[in-house]
């Protein structure tokens, strides 16, 4: 039956009261909070506009569409067929505004129906907001972590390729690099790319962006970065030393063989703790154009026994070294670094909770747009899930040496 937008669309103002009295309730009715939330922010309204240029609007609106997957998303459903099991809950259709709720069909045109151009509006509203956030902490370090994380699907979808999966290999995948904030624990931006590609294919640019961006807002801030072995070049190495910025970059092994010369004929280690030494040197490879920072850091470790275990034997632990080299321009002691760039494990926490919580691994329609709308709309879903608990509790930590969270998520 075809219905008219009137039919259809309805004006919510008010936050609603709850009483907690004996009386049934609906599922959903913490939705409440994430009304006023919306509200707040004026979310709705900031959707809405990243679509205007479509000229074709569906009876829901591009905008309200991915308002939809937000809450479909905050409220921990995972495939768009589970839209039926709240598609008549009252709370539901308040928030959104609707008396009645689209179908999955209707949802999967819509996503269709999205371009580029609609891409990199949303991009930049989940940007806006996380500045809004950095603008009111007036922070003087902030602590971007970069990395890609695979989404892979049993299927065919565009723009997908088979390159490295560690858990499904052979599956065709998405391999977006992702720009995470430290001190919040939200995702800043993400740059979508096909599964075949190397960590650092184009992410010069993206990365560039992405402290621009954070400058715009706090140009006197300092501003640090933190990256695995697959960032190490000259070139993004030139590019953080000429903006300013302070890094650290894990130095792959198996690149380089005068690392394990200089490793190997090293007699002195200056101890760090009851388990690691380490040793700094200036050092550059043969086609770098100046030398840099190298810390080298050994860790004492107990080897693995993969020998039949026998139980009525004493069989002694043996020990050996694991090694890691991290290149740096920061000034600060050895110990202090490796507990900062130790912290970007936080990172993968981080894309832990995007696709447990917030399903950013579901890959839902055969387009390549719809599956980027998606985890952007997973994306703005974290996000805004952090920033209400910022909203409603006082900040917890200081900088820490790691660079932990400024708030205990839950």
């Amino acid at each position: 039956m075809k219905c008219s937008k009137a039919s259809i669309h309805r004006k919510t103002h008010r936050i609603p009261e709850i009483h907690f009295e004996d009386q049934r309730l609906t599922s959903f009715a913490g939705l409440v909070l994430f009304q006023a939330l919306f509200s707040r922010l004026g979310l709705k309204e900031q959707l809405t506009g990243c679509f205007r240029h479509l000229k074709v609007s569906p009876i829901f609106g591009h905008g309200l569409t991915v308002l939809l997957l937000i809450v479909h998303l905050l409220l921990g459903y995972r495939r768009l067929q589970d839209m039926r099991y709240y598609q008549d809950d009252p709370m539901v259709r308040r928030l959104l505004g609707l008396r009645r709720l689209p179908d999955v069909a209707t949802v999967s045109r819509t996503l269709a129906g999205m371009d580029e151009r609609s891409v990199d509006k949303l991009r930049r509203l989940n940007r806006q907001q996380v500045l809004h956030r950095l603008g009111s902490l007036n922070l003087t370090r902030i602590t971007l972590d970069f990395d890609g994380s695979v989404l892979s699907t049993g299927r065919f979808a565009e723009g997908t390729a088979v390159g490295f999966n560690r858990k499904k290999k052979g599956q065709r995948s998405y391999y977006p690099l992702f720009c995470t904030l430290a001190q919040t624990g939200q995702v800043f931006d993400v740059w979508h790319r096909p599964g075949n590609v190397h960590d650092s294919n184009g992410a010069q640019d993206f990365i560039q962006d992405c402290i621009r961006e954070i400058r715009s807002i706090l140009p006197r801030a300092t501003v640090e970065v933190r990256m695995d072995s697959a960032f190490f070049s000259d070139a993004i190495v030139g590019v953080l030393d000429a903006e300013g910025v302070e890094f650290t970059i894990s130095v792959p092994f198996e690149r380089f063989a005068d690392l394990k010369s200089m490793i190997e004929g090293r007699r002195r280690w200056r101890q760090l703790d009851d388990r690691c030494g380490f040793f700094e040197s200036r050092w550059k490879p043969k086609s770098w154009g100046a030398k840099q920072r190298f810390v080298f850091i050994r860790t004492r470790n107990r080897k693995q026994y993969k020998e039949p275990v026998q139980l009525d034997l004493f069989i002694p632990y043996e020990f050996g070294y694991d090694f890691k080299v991290i290149v740096t321009n920061k000034r600060i002691n050895a110990k202090k670094l490796l507990a900062f760039h130790n912290g970007r494990g936080a990172q993968e926490g981080v894309f832990a909770e995007l696709k447990s919580q917030t399903q950013m691994d579901y890959i839902p329609t055969r387009r390549q747009v719809g599956n980027q709308v998606f985890a952007l709309s997973a994306m703005l879903a974290h996000n805004l899930n952090r920033e209400m608990q910022m909203l409603s509790d006082t900040q917890q930590r200081n900088t820490t040496e790691k660079r932990a969270p400024l708030w205990r998520f839950e």
